[in-house]
């Protein structure tokens, strides 16, 4: 089932809730809590196994990267250099001036992965260099199943510093075609949609908290080095000033190829417990609110019901 809805998104849409200058300096830090501005109340996710109570439960695997660009934090990664995939990217929606999305952008990577070096500047990609601790460019091509799929959407930045800090091997997974540009492609920019709506803060600037990350599979690769994530998920949520109450929703999917009109649900942040992961600790107050009471305002968007 669907359901039409009207307001500021772009038509048929369907869901629920969807470099360049160098160099670019990046901190790979001690902690999650070096970099904490982009959580929900300075709390980072839980996630069993990885990262609990803002400790990371294997601090020679998993590395905290503040990805700064031109001498500004822009979003937070905990970055799996064994599956040499982000674990997830947290970051804050603070609207859109308009800028699009780099045509022909420069991917970068984080030399500090690699070297250990006090110093972090992250770097226009070689791309024939090879990595031992982050994806290589090269990991990615000659084959036609699987995209660069962004962790933290260049679509969500808010400017072309944003959009162009997105660009880098710690901020992308293997994500099959058809979903990357197919059912997940549709709910980040509804999503997107949502969060510009409805996500104004008492100072009436556009203000979300989002967390997207991936769940490894056991045993599928890429070129036998990049985990294949199994599933993709997402969560956000912001206090609104327009309607008064928080609003939070959580989507994911399975990585997998699709057809391209399967719909994706939006879904109560206290569901997403089923897939392990609390990207918004200690907020159990705001566990039964979402955003599927206001897509009617919205507009033109197939919707799925909430389950």
């Amino acid at each position: 089932m669907t359901s039409s809805v009207t307001g500021g998104c772009p038509l048929a849409l369907v869901i629920l809730l969807l470099v360049s200058m160098d160099p670019t300096a990046t901190e790979v830090v001690n902690s999650v809590n070096d970099c904490t501005e982009f959580f929900l109340d300075g709390k980072p996710p839980d996630i069993p196994g990885v990262l609990q109570q803002g400790t990371i439960q294997d601090q020679n695997r998993y590395k905290p990267v503040c990805q700064e660009y031109e001498n500004t934090r822009r979003f937070m990664t905990l970055y799996d250099t064994v599956n040499k995939i982000p674990v997830f990217s947290a970051y804050k929606y603070t609207g859109d001036d308009g800028s699009k999305r780099p045509r022909n952008p420069k991917w970068m990577f984080e030399p500090k992965l690699e070297d250990g070096g006090s110093k972090s500047n992250m770097k226009q990609l070689n791309k024939g260099k090879k990595y031992s601790k982050q994806a290589s460019f090269s990991d990615y091509t000659n084959q036609t199943d699987y995209d660069k799929g962004h962790i933290f959407p260049s679509a969500h930045a808010h400017h072309k510093s944003d959009k162009e800090a997105t660009f880098t091997l710690t901020n992308i997974v293997p994500q099959a075609g058809t979903f990357n540009r197919g059912s997940w492609q549709r709910m980040e920019k509804c999503v997107r949609c949502v969060m510009h709506e409805y996500c104004l803060n008492q100072n009436n600037q556009h203000e979300a908290f989002v967390v997207t990350g991936a769940i490894p599979n056991a045993n599928k690769t890429l070129k036998n080095k990049v985990n294949i994530p199994k599933t993709l998920w997402t969560a956000f949520c912001c206090y609104s000033k327009v309607t008064g109450e928080w609003l939070a929703s959580a989507h994911w999917g399975d990585n997998v190829k699709e057809n391209p009109r399967v719909l994706m649900e939006t879904k109560n942040i206290d569901m997403i417990s089923l897939i392990d992961v609390d990207p918004f600790p200690q907020h159990q107050y705001r566990l039964n609110v979402t955003v599927s009471q206001y897509y009617p305002t919205l507009e033109s968007v197939n919707v799925l019901p909430l389950l």
